[in-house]
């Protein structure tokens, strides 16, 4: 046969051919992660810290309402009750903070979870939404179906056939 195969060189000669192709393989893992380093710094300082999970944005919702709330004077307690009062708002946000910071520590992908589900919720009302209007206007142009045969017979004519019988308005949702 015309092919031959290479002959096996000793094993100083494969392991010092391996040595190279290592240290490349290294060089280039350290390349890529100082980009991705250089690319989030950059990322970060254009566009403010990336949001953190959900369990995280509940845990400074807590603290803002928290301390917006300890913070509020009302007139509504004059000045005999406001220190009383004030005291009483301070006491009821601390045990609203000892009740939900547990909960947060112990299932922090729950909240991961209840935030997908809110937004795949949103999605189905939205679609929803947009399908029954859709059908409202008849407009043909979407997964609603065929339009309207209950129109004005003439095609040039674009009033609505409900014109004039209520008081009925478009409401935008998005």
């Amino acid at each position: 046969m015309s092919e031959e195969r290479p002959t096996p060189g000793t094993a100083q000669e494969d392991a010092a051919g391996e040595a190279p192709r290592a240290a490349a393989a290294d060089a280039w893992a350290t390349a890529c992660a100082e980009d991705l380093a250089a690319e989030k710094a950059r990322r970060r300082s254009e566009y403010g810290p990336p949001p953190g999970s959900a369990a995280e944005e509940l845990r400074k919702l807590v603290d803002t309402v928290a301390d917006r709330l300890s913070s509020m004077r009302s007139p509504l307690f004059g000045a005999i009750a406001g220190p009383a009062a004030q005291e009483m708002v301070r006491q009821a946000v601390q045990q609203a903070k000892a009740a939900v910071e547990p909960v947060i520590e112990r299932n922090p992908d729950v909240f991961d979870h209840l935030a997908a589900a809110g937004g795949e919720l949103l999605a189905a009302y939205r679609s929803a939404v947009q399908a029954q209007e859709r059908r409202w206007t008849g407009r043909a142009d979407g997964p609603a179906g065929p339009p309207r045969t209950d129109g004005p017979a003439d095609p040039r004519d674009r009033r609505d056939p409900g014109e004039g019988t209520g008081p009925g308005q478009r409401i935008d949702l998005d």
